[in-house]
């Protein structure tokens, strides 16, 4: 009876960690670009306790002898999903769609000089510290948005128009008719997306790929001109919240399940030990 107990107690602790990652795939239903986490379980060690044999009840038994007994279950894996999400028309000039999955837009790298990526293409300008009369393109996070040339994205001030073309080429019109190519976004695809890892803020990142024997060129490919780009429109993210809602109920379902297990055995202790 304790075995049962123990089962039930470990098998909570994981359904738990389930009901994290659908809580947090509900929280981010309406992040722009946010890919939806699953969560999948694997057995425990799993016993084999043989019994006593009795002859005349094996004929014609067809399973092994004896019975398994699990230790519980376990998070065996949480990934991320990199369907599509639907995309929302916005009429603002600064966002950017990708309109096909395995596409990113790249940021500046982190301090330690690890990539980033992302696809959330809500982008603004800031003000260029080092160029009076410039404007640096930046996500919500003040994230540099990476061109072609591996630097941030300068545009002039003043302009009265700015076009991004299907290619992710930055034009910008003025006043006075003039127009002039401030720059062109960089794009990567990733070959491999089961390895990326999430940064927070919606961002992603490579493990280390030298402890997987990967170069960077098996896990991605520079992709900057491919007509993915959609001006004036966002992509949603990709949590159904009909299916989550499900998810999460089922795995209430089991949390209760469980639950019970515990407390009918602990009634059955309470009755041996009751036992005169």
């Amino acid at each position: 009876m304790n075995q049962s107990m123990i089962n039930s107690a470990v098998t909570m602790g994981q359904i738990q960690h389930k009901l994290d990652t659908i809580g947090n795939n509900l929280a981010n239903v309406n992040t722009t670009g946010y890919k939806r986490r699953d969560t999948t379980f694997s057995d425990l060690l799993v016993q084999h306790i043989n019994n006593q044999i009795v002859h005349s009840h094996e004929v014609g038994r067809q399973t092994p002898n004896g019975i398994r007994v699990g230790s519980g279950a376990a998070v065996a894996q949480t990934a991320i999903r990199f369907e599509q999400g639907s995309i929302q028309t916005t009429g603002r000039p600064l966002d950017i769609a990708l309109t096909e999955k395995g596409y990113f837009f790249e940021l500046t790298p982190a301090e330690d000089g690890t990539r980033r990526f992302t696809r959330d293409g809500a982008f603004y300008l800031t003000p260029n510290p080092a160029a009076q009369g410039e404007n640096l393109l930046v996500n919500q996070n003040g994230d540099y948005i990476l061109s072609v040339d591996g630097n941030p994205i300068s545009i002039p001030a003043g302009h009265e128009e700015l076009n991004i073309t299907e290619e992710g080429v930055i034009e910008v019109v003025f006043a006075n008719g003039q127009r002039a190519v401030a720059g062109q976004i960089q794009l990567v695809q990733i070959t491999k997306p089961q390895l990326l890892l999430s940064a927070g803020e919606n961002t992603f990142v490579f493990p280390n790929l030298a402890d997987l024997e990967l170069n960077i060129d098996d896990v991605l490919n520079e992709a900057a001109g491919t007509q993915v780009f959609m001006q004036g429109a966002l992509e949603s993210s990709n949590v159904d919240m009909g299916r989550e809602i499900t998810e999460m109920m089922l795995a209430q379902r089991s949390y209760q399940f469980n639950a019970q297990a515990i407390s009918i055995t602990d009634q059955m202790m309470g009755l041996v030990n009751n036992i005169r």
